[in-house]
């Protein structure tokens, strides 16, 4: 529930704060005092509209689920919107797009002027027939809870098959890319690393020239290695440094197998190098092209058996399809059995908001996890489209009262704008009576110009406008009695008015 409002600089509302209790309230006052631009707020702070307010602050008790926003819960969530050169919006202090502020803030609160036929959604209708059938039929949860189940096999296997079907159209055309990446991979027969040693024996090819021409000018020192070593032994300065040397010097000219390197065929080495350089560019690498290797032979294996595999899926895709029929068929036989339920629960409420019977209407659908059955409603032949924003916004109040008396559960926030405009006085009255109902469940605010409404309130708010500045105030139990006085004679409060007003108060 909204426990705070704060707005500061909001067209003629320079500053107002209001602290609110749960159930329904009101907002009454003349024409033009501001009643609209003081609902605008609540509504704008939530993203559900636009104002031209500087500053609203709105504190909700509600657990809203934040974390994929990045923003922590508080046991009060702090709403604020700022207007400056542009506007922006936060929850807990936290920056938040509008867009997703609107995603937020609707699971709790709702617009109920605007026309929006999301509570007679398939989905919902369908819901309150299985919480009645449930009630009725102790089989009808494990028939939904198996309806799911097969309808998430079915759906796999139809996918499987229709996946089968699109490929057997280019079958032959997969079949022959398989086998050329399989023949193209294996006719190289790649080894991880060959690639890498046969970069390095072709750099070592291409200095073989250079090499054995320096070395046929570097040998002439073992033609005088005898003469360097007599030469040291008549200076009587040690040897063993010279000969170590030039042994070690004669292991790494023998160590490099020039010799072998000759004998290596150089064209077939740079073949070898540009089929392998084929599997590292097209490939990513030869282990890549080694794990294609694999995936195309699965694919053709695949390929060349899946006639095999089609069947296997045709035969499981009849056998599920039967048996969800079978259970689509229960689940909406369950269903039918509490259609009457429904519309009586209903129609008690449209009855007691002056309107005529709604009738629960069945077409069948293709299946689905909900089942083959599609709900509409018709008022007197007519279309929940074709129904006057009046009788739309009944009907919503109807259903609302419908889903509570069902599930015995409600909670959230319910925003009227003049829900009572052009109704007479008794069905102002039907409408307060539902309203008082559902405002055990549900924190309720309305604007009125009707004193049946504004009479049922357990909060009452009068806006008033001063020398052009709005005002906004909560009445106590006086004050109420004439402010509906007001609003049944005008300015000039009449006795009868005000003891109308007490009877309207009390009744």
């Amino acid at each position: 529930m909204i426990d705070r409002l704060y707005v500061k600089n909001n067209l003629t509302f320079k500053e107002s704060e209001l602290f609110f209790d749960k159930g329904l309230s009101v907002f009454t006052g003349v024409s033009g005092a501001g009643k609209s631009v003081l609902m605008n707020a609540i509504l704008s702070v939530f993203g559900l509209s636009e104002t031209d307010s500087g500053l609203i602050e709105a504190d909700v008790k509600f657990d809203f689920d934040l974390s994929e926003f990045g923003i922590e819960n508080e046991s009060v969530n702090n709403f604020r919107m700022l207007k400056d050169k542009s506007t922006r919006y936060f929850i807990n202090s936290q920056f938040i797009s509008k867009k997703n502020l609107f995603s937020i803030a609707s699971t709790h609160i709702k617009y109920l002027s605007i026309r929006n036929a999301d509570e007679f959604n398939n989905k919902n209708l369908l819901n309150l027939l299985d919480l009645l059938s449930i009630k009725k039929d102790g089989a009808h949860k494990t028939n939904l809870e198996n309806l799911g189940e097969i309808f998430k096999e079915f759906s796999h296997v139809k996918k499987e098959l229709l996946k089968i079907e699109n490929e057997e159209k280019n079958i032959e055309e997969l079949k022959d890319f398989a086998k050329f990446e399989i023949n193209k991979i294996e006719s190289i027969n790649p080894k991880i690393g060959e690639f890498e040693e046969l970069m390095e024996l072709k750099k070592r090819l291409s200095k073989i020239d250079r090499i054995n021409e320096a070395w046929l000018k570097a040998e002439m020192i073992f033609d005088i290695e005898s003469s360097v070593i007599e030469a040291l032994r008549v200076s009587d300065l040690e040897t063993d440094f010279f000969e170590e040397t030039i042994n070690e010097l004669r292991a790494k000219k023998e160590s490099l197998n020039l010799e072998d390197l000759e004998n290596i065929d150089i064209e077939k080495t740079l073949n070898r190098i540009e089929d392998l350089n084929y599997l590292e560019k097209r490939y990513g690498g030869i282990k890549e092209a080694l794990e294609t290797l694999q995936t195309r032979k699965k694919e053709l294996n695949e390929y060349e058996n899946i006639e095999f595999k089609k069947n296997d899926l045709k035969n499981s895709f009849k056998i599920l399809e039967e048996k969800l029929i079978k259970i689509s068929n229960l689940v909406s036989s369950s269903r039918k059995n509490v259609k009457n339920e429904l519309e009586n629960i209903l129609n008690k409420y449209l009855k007691e908001l002056y309107m005529s019977d709604a009738k629960v209407i069945f077409k069948e659908k293709e299946i689905d996890s909900l089942g083959m059955d599609e709900i509409s409603f018709e008022i007197s032949n007519t279309l929940l489209k074709n129904l006057s924003s009046g009788e739309f916004n009944r009907l919503r109040l109807a259903f609302i009262g419908a889903n509570i008396d069902i599930t015995g559960f409600a909670n959230g926030v319910l925003i009227l704008d003049e829900i009572d405009a052009n109704l007479s006085g008794k069905e102002a009255m039907s409408i307060a009576n539902v309203l008082l109902k559902i405002s055990k469940f549900y924190q309720i605010f309305a604007i009125s110009h009707l004193p049946q409404l504004s009479s049922k309130a357990n909060s009452h708010f009068l806006v008033s406008k001063i020398n052009n500045i709005s005002n906004v105030k909560k009445l106590n139990e006086d004050e109420k009695i004439t402010e509906l006085a007001r609003m049944i004679s005008g300015e000039k409060i009449t006795k009868e008015a005000l003891e109308f007003a007490k009877r309207l108060r009390n009744s």
